[in-house]
């Protein structure tokens, strides 16, 4: 018999290390039926999708799962397409702070970077 050697398949979208420490912040604030972070594009925008970020209290099965130092990150099952190859990112400067996203499906956005398009 052969070895079957197995690949673990990477992420949909990378987390930076701002982005996790963020995610640790959120979740040492987060309410007491609080399981993670979930990620999702609604429909949203002049463009058509948005990035929306909001705390998750039940895991849904076809919702990609990945474990961050601070805490469980999950992407929508159902937007994860839309989000292969991205990089989520925490910035923060004088005036705003927020995640950040470069995303390579995205073929556009509206001027005011609410929301995208693929």
């Amino acid at each position: 018999m052969a070895d079957v050697k197995t690949r673990q398949i990477p992420a949909a979208v990378t987390l930076t290390k701002s982005a996790e420490a963020r995610i640790a912040h959120l979740m040492s604030r987060a309410p007491d039926d609080a399981i993670g972070v979930k990620l999702s594009t609604p429909r949203r925008g002049c463009s058509g999708l948005a990035y929306s970020v909001d705390y998750v209290t039940k895991e849904i099965p076809m919702d990609e799962k990945i474990t961050t130092p601070g805490g469980i990150f999950y992407i929508d099952g159902a937007s994860v397409l839309y989000l292969i190859g991205s990089v989520m990112d925490w910035v923060e400067d004088d005036f705003t702070a927020g995640f950040t996203f470069e995303n390579p499906n995205a073929k556009g956005a509206c001027g005011c970077g609410e929301s995208f398009m693929v």
